[in-house]
């Protein structure tokens, strides 16, 4: 990096890993070096799965402190994942480590929120797709189950709001993070008041609402100290990170279908204003707000989560395989041996993924994958035609046509994914920037500083900055017959589910 470049700090913390990446603008494209990855990894303790804030905070110093060694930057952004918050005392004190959305403690919330509001109306306002993880049922659990708890509380942060605190001292809602929480009146942008009145939970406890890419206070003057580096701007880039990497999609199109593929998929297109009627209530697509406040239209499907889980399943039993290993054995096996409902509900926990993989064909009538590989085709074939039938889902909603599928983030590093992805969407993929979420943190981090001029600007720069792959669809026909099996498929297994079975 020159002399003469714009370096900011974006700090991602994913569900399993994190890193503190510099970043350097030269006035026409971003250039992204790691300084500092670590694990994130969740602590049970007395029965309850937490992030370890402490730990992560840790490590964002530490990358920090490498930042200096490198010259240093001129500010930092902490993206992380949705729903997830802490509570802070009346003295700024955290009371407990924040909860994981894996935790147990939220089953039975949404049939009990339901019972206090109205779910067509709840959904009117919100927007959000319904899912026991949000923060709304987590809340609703403390005020069923630890009042006490609450009481205590005077103030709650979501997750990329809580390291700015931290950070800074300065507390707000950043509006994308704000978003996921299915407490948020989706076309007035306000905290709905009828919601949290509904449910019972107090409002003093949430923050001001601030757009992506404020500008908060520096660094508080005892890290500075703490450290020896020279004050930072911190900047509220866009929280949520499915957020920074929809920002960093390489299009100039305004009607696009985005894949934002890591341990989860989102997979939507990008709207002026949301879309609030029957058919998104009845097919729970969310609304979640992004930068410029746009609003992004889309799904949350279970992603990589099943191939990390997989992997972790076979070291436990002494097989090490690489991602890469995974996916040329999964090539090598016959296609289409069996499908599973990526979303079912008994893959979301931790795990022995692939006996619970095994399970579900077995109840379902489909050859059970045996082999590592025909776990991870099984997986792969699952996701792609998923996402073809959410496409046909968002399509019906919007009325619009979507010719290309944008794949950013993780995923992006399985061809063999990408692959599937076209071909069941009978549309090409461009696939990258792999990096999408970290070059969308340092980007809007650019525009808070003046040195990116809008949303659309932004999207140049970061299609200047890396390649795209391009996947172009094969075997459409055997693909197209799959896909209208699946959706059989699907609508027997909501029956079983439905049966108890």
């Amino acid at each position: 990096m020159s002399v003469s470049e714009k370096k900011v700090l974006a700090a991602d913390l994913g569900a399993s890993s994190g890193r503190v990446m510099l970043c350097g603008f030269d006035g026409e494209k971003i250039s992204i070096r790691e300084l500092h990855r670590f694990s994130n990894d969740p602590v049970v303790l007395g029965g309850t799965m937490y992030w370890d804030f402490l730990r992560l905070f840790h490590e964002i110093k530490q990358g920090i402190l490498k930042a200096k060694q490198q010259g240093g930057a001129d500010s930092i952004s902490v993206d992380t994942w949705g729903v997830d918050f802490g509570l802070l005392d009346a003295e700024g004190y955290l009371l407990e480590n924040p909860v994981h959305y894996r935790d147990s403690r939220t089953q039975g919330m949404l049939e009990k929120s339901f019972a206090l509001m109205d779910r067509e109306k709840f959904y009117q306002i919100t927007g959000n797709q319904f899912m026991e993880i949000n923060t709304a049922f987590q809340l609703l659990y403390l005020s069923t189950k630890r009042p006490a708890l609450l009481e205590r509380a005077d103030s709650l942060l979501l997750m990329p709001d809580l390291f700015h605190y931290f950070l800074c001292g300065e507390k707000c809602s950043e509006y994308s993070i704000a978003s996921t929480t299915q407490l948020l009146d989706a076309k007035e942008k306000v905290w709905s008041s009828e919601v949290l009145s509904a449910l019972g939970l107090p409002d003093k406890l949430l923050q001001p609402l601030v757009q992506s890419g404020t500008m908060l206070s520096d660094l508080r003057t005892e890290i500075t100290q703490e450290l020896g580096v020279s004050s930072l701007q911190v900047i509220a880039s866009a929280g949520h990170d499915t957020q920074c990497a929809l920002a960093a999609v390489p299009t100039q199109e305004k009607d696009f279908i985005f894949i934002s593929c890591g341990t989860w998929s989102l997979f939507g297109t990008e709207l002026d204003s949301p879309i609030i009627n029957e058919k998104s209530a009845r097919l729970n697509i969310t609304n979640e707000g992004g930068v410029e406040g746009r609003i992004s239209f889309l799904k949350n499907i279970i992603g990589l989560w099943l191939v990390q889980e997989s992997r972790r399943q076979w070291m436990r039993e002494g097989k090490e395989y690489s991602f890469g290993e995974l996916e040329s054995l999964a090539g090598k096996e016959e296609a289409f041996r069996s499908l599973i409902d990526p979303d079912a509900p008994e893959f979301t926990p931790s795990g022995n993924l692939p006996e619970r993989i095994r399970q579900f064909c077995r109840r379902t009538g489909q050859p059970e994958p045996l082999t590592p590989g025909q776990v991870v085709r099984c997986i792969n074939e699952s996701l792609a035609l998923k996402y073809r039938l959410t496409l046909e889902e968002i399509r019906e909603c919007t009325g619009r046509d979507y010719p290309v599928i944008h794949m950013v983030g993780g995923g992006t590093q399985s061809a063999l994914l990408c692959q599937f992805t076209a071909n069941a969407c009978a549309r090409p993929v461009c696939a990258g920037p792999v990096e999408a979420t970290v070059y969308g943190n340092a980007a809007i981090q650019l525009m808070a500083a003046g040195q990116i001029g809008s949303l659309t600007e932004l999207r140049k720069v970061v299609a200047a900055s890396e390649p795209i792959r391009r996947f172009e669809p094969e075997n459409a026909a055997k693909w197209e017959e799959m896909y209208e099996e699946y959706k059989e498929k699907v609508k027997q297994w909501e029956k079983l589910e439905v049966a108890g079975k």
